[in-house]
């Protein structure tokens, strides 16, 4: 094969140049991107794609980015912030889609990708392996383990109920309240299904429990019923969702979840404190039967009577058998009757006879009492009182003996006198109180010192300078200031020991 003519002209040029006749100009790589990108956008401008997610994260802008892919391709997905937050499951890596877009280039990097505007799982077969994947990992949590359930209150005073306000699940709540125990009800109307529903029944918990804390007067619900209808399981998904899930699980107010018909489970179910079948089972779940409390209450109370009246019955039954045992009163008294009858006649016969006795004896004695008998005596009398000496020195010599021993008392009480040494040139020391000061160390510690003397008393202030320059020596028993300065002594020999001090009072 021949091969195509060289241009001697341009053989072997470092500068590129127009050939003749050439109209194809080079293009920027920015113009040739902008022509992929027009192209691409213009032949798969709409295009649903299905594939395996996997790299799923969302930036701070809130897009999410991710890859599709299959056994033989990848392509690179990202979904802007607006749709992403309405999609109405968590995208997870390894879940089945189908991915609504249009394809598009990404010239920073040269790749194709395929912008989402909406994402479904592809089939319920993915509905149900994401809600499988979902339910371990929150039960690796620890959120729906028995020992975090809470008991149900016997006798809520107020229900709060996070439903539809239009549908027949609120009706058939409220009825059977009404008829098992009427209460107080608090309803938090939200979706129950579609774009939303799970963020709304979210808050609705949340704020609920949020009751009694911001001040505005609403009492705080006892208890919470999550309810909704039965559908199918994208019907419920909304109750599958993680953020349902916690708000559950964080709630402080124990929750009974009624989602669905009895063949229906969400993760509600796992999370709530109770699980009920139908709504309707919730409402039983959560009162009592009034008619039935009445009637344990008047039972109660019967045996409660019972209970109070018995031992009253059992006394009443005791007394009764011990009276019919005891003897009757007269019989107990006819003994005591017949002695009472026998010392009364005994004591009249012993008063006669006494005053017969008595009659006699004074008869006897009146002979004898004559007024004769009675000079006689008063006479006898005067003799022996004649006869008695009663002389002076009697009384004398005892009261001289005691007039001597009180003298010796007062010589001793004079010369034991504490200010009798005052007479002799001593004085007595007193702190400001009044208080005696006996020592050296009492008296720095003063400031003020009060001397007594024989003719008065003398005010003695005391400054630092004299406490510095005071004598070691210790002060000699006249402390009065007309005695004259005490004569130095003579330190004794070690062998001789020392005289005792005079008595004051020598």
């Amino acid at each position: 094969m021949a091969s195509p003519p060289i241009d001697s002209d341009n053989k072997g040029d470092l500068v590129a140049r127009e050939r003749e006749g050439d109209n194809a100009q080079p293009l920027s790589i920015t113009e040739i991107s902008q022509a992929l990108k027009k192209t691409v956008e213009d032949r798969f401008g709409y295009v649903r794609v299905r594939g395996e997610m996997s790299g799923v994260k969302r930036a701070a802008s809130g897009h999410m980015y991710c890859t599709l892919k299959d056994e033989k391709a990848v392509i690179d997905g990202v979904m802007w912030r607006g749709h992403a937050g309405r999609l109405a499951f968590n995208p997870e890596d390894g879940l089945d889609v189908i991915a609504s877009g249009k394809l598009t280039t990404y010239p920073g990097r040269s790749k194709y990708q395929i912008v989402i505007d909406n994402l479904e799982l592809a089939g319920e077969g993915a509905l149900l392996a994401l809600l499988e994947k979902t339910r371990a990992r929150l039960a690796a949590e620890g959120l729906f383990a028995p020992e975090r359930k809470r008991a149900i209150p016997f006798l809520p005073r107020t229900i709060g109920v996070v439903t539809s306000p239009t549908g027949s699940v609120i009706r058939d709540i409220l009825h059977r309240l009404a008829d098992r125990f009427p209460s107080h009800v608090l309803v938090w109307p939200v979706l129950v299904q579609g774009q939303g529903s799970a963020s709304q029944v979210a808050n609705a918990i949340r704020g609920f429990d949020g009751f009694g804390s911001g001040g505005g007067g609403l009492l705080r619900p006892d208890l919470l019923i999550i309810a909704r209808g039965g559908g199918s399981i994208e019907d419920l998904w909304g109750f599958n969702e993680e953020e349902v899930v916690r708000a559950i699980a964080e709630c402080s107010i124990p929750v009974i979840s009624a989602v669905g018909h009895e063949t229906d489970t969400t993760l509600a179910d796992y999370a709530a404190d109770r699980r009920a079948p139908t709504p309707t089972a919730a409402a039983e779940m959560a009162v009592p039967v009034r008619a039935d409390l009445a009637a344990t209450l008047a039972d109660f109370a019967g045996r409660q009577r019972r209970a109070v009246h018995r031992p009253v019955e059992l006394g009443r039954e005791r007394l009764n058998a011990r009276v019919q045992r005891l003897p009757r009163p007269e019989n107990l008294l006819q003994m005591q009757t017949q002695r009472l009858d026998d010392l009364s006649e005994r004591l009249r016969r012993g008063l006669t006879l006494r005053a017969g006795q008595g009659r006699e004896a004074l008869a006897g004695v009146s002979s004898r009492l004559s007024p004769i008998v009675l000079k006689r005596a008063a006479g006898d009398a005067a003799n022996r009182l004649d006869r008695v000496r009663l002389t002076p020195a009697l009384v004398e010599r005892p009261m001289a003996r005691k007039a001597e021993k009180l003298d010796a008392l007062a010589r001793l009480a004079s010369q034991f006198h504490p200010e009798k040494p005052l007479e002799r040139g001593y004085a007595i020391v007193r702190n400001a109180a009044g208080a005696a000061v006996t020592g050296k160390a009492q008296a720095e510690k003063e400031t003020a010192l009060q001397l007594q003397f024989k003719d008065g008393r003398l005010d003695v202030g005391i400054g630092s300078a004299g406490a510095q320059h005071s004598s070691p020596e210790p002060m000699p028993h006249s402390a009065s200031p007309t005695a004259s300065p005490p004569k130095r002594r003579r330190r004794k020999p070690p062998t001789e020991t020392k005289t005792a001090q005079t008595d004051l009072f020598d």
